[in-house]
């Protein structure tokens, strides 16, 4: 079988919202995966290896380094590719940029997730934070829910919300401004995504109205939550995968403090991705999903985008491409 090397550059044009996140609805009909992970290297410094299988679909790899320092040096934090390997002999099927298998997995993970529990008449979405993943949630939610009419984003920093608001274009129609008063702001929204680093809840229970799907992308260790206990005890929760989620800290503190029972999470996506409908249980419900961000995802945005790639190249038989 064929092998390439997709970068960022010359593929992300080719890729739709619409179809990253079909991809990961399939992919949740599937048997269960399994996953395994290995760090390395110093606190500065680190190795970061996830992989995954998936019967039918295949092997997958993500390995990067996450480097503290190169900010300063004017080089990304986090750099490396995805390995993809075919379910059958094992072959290498392609090597992919590793920042675009985790764009489209992390911002089709939560629109997974909100076709599934939010609303569907949802017209204001309110992003707290402004990092890179703030603009992919931004264009993924306007791409995928057609009554949404207004963007609100809020920082820490105002100036980094406006320099965001600045660069970034979402189709006709949707509005989008920043907002100093998260307060009010949250308690207008119909569907709230948070993407921060936060160590401690920025996404108060109190401030969420009733109806309100609440999207949690940031924390990804145990010490580590958006959400406070008040929101995960009013919400019905659902995650991504019980078993990437279970340690993290907007899942585990709530039990641990006591302000939830042991089994408060309701379901993840491979209970939710074969439902006809909804899961919500009404227009008044208050839902919360857990973005974990597995190495199942990346295996599934990954045979995607290498999809993608090989549908772009059949009617040029001839062409090259880079080759392994």
């Amino acid at each position: 079988m064929a092998q390439y090397i997709l970068t960022y550059a010359d593929t992300v044009a080719a890729l739709s919202w619409r179809d990253a996140v079909e991809a990961l609805r399939q992919g949740h009909l599937r048997p269960r995966p399994e996953i395994g992970d290995l760090l390395l290297g110093l606190p500065t410094g680190v190795l970061l290896n996830r992989a995954a299988f998936i019967e039918g679909l295949g092997y997958a790899v993500k390995a990067e380094t996450v480097m503290q320092g190169n900010a300063a040096r004017g080089l990304p934090t986090v750099q490396g590719a995805v390995l993809l390997y075919t379910p059958d002999t094992g072959t290498l099927r392609a090597v992919i940029e590793s920042r675009l298998v985790t764009e489209y997995k992390t911002a089709g993970d939560s629109l997974l997730g909100a076709q599934l529990l939010a609303r569907r008449d949802s017209r204001h979405l309110v992003i707290v934070g402004a990092g890179v993943m703030a603009a992919c949630l931004a264009r993924a939610y306007a791409a995928l829910f057609p009554d949404l009419d207004r963007v609100s984003i809020w920082a820490r920093r105002p100036e980094q919300a406006k320099a965001l608001v600045a660069r970034l274009e979402l189709p006709g129609g949707v509005s989008l401004r920043t907002t100093a008063d998260l307060q009010a702001a949250l308690a207008d929204a119909d569907i709230i995504s948070s993407a921060t680093m936060a160590k401690e809840p920025v996404v108060p229970g109190e401030w969420v109205r009733a109806g309100t799907h609440v999207d949690l992308v940031g924390a990804y260790l145990p010490g580590m939550r958006e959400a406070d206990d008040r929101l995960m005890a009013a919400a019905s929760v659902y995650v991504d995968h019980r078993d990437t989620t279970r340690a993290i800290g907007e899942i585990a503190r709530p039990v641990a403090s006591g302000a939830v029972a042991a089994d408060y999470v309701l379901g993840d996506l491979y209970d939710l991705a074969g439902m006809s409908g909804p899961a919500r249980g009404s227009a008044e419900e208050i839902t919360v999903f857990k973005n974990g961000g597995g190495a199942h995802l990346d295996l599934m945005i990954a045979a995607y985008i290498a999809e993608v790639h090989a549908d772009r190249r059949r009617p040029e038989a001839g062409a090259e491409s880079p080759s392994l």
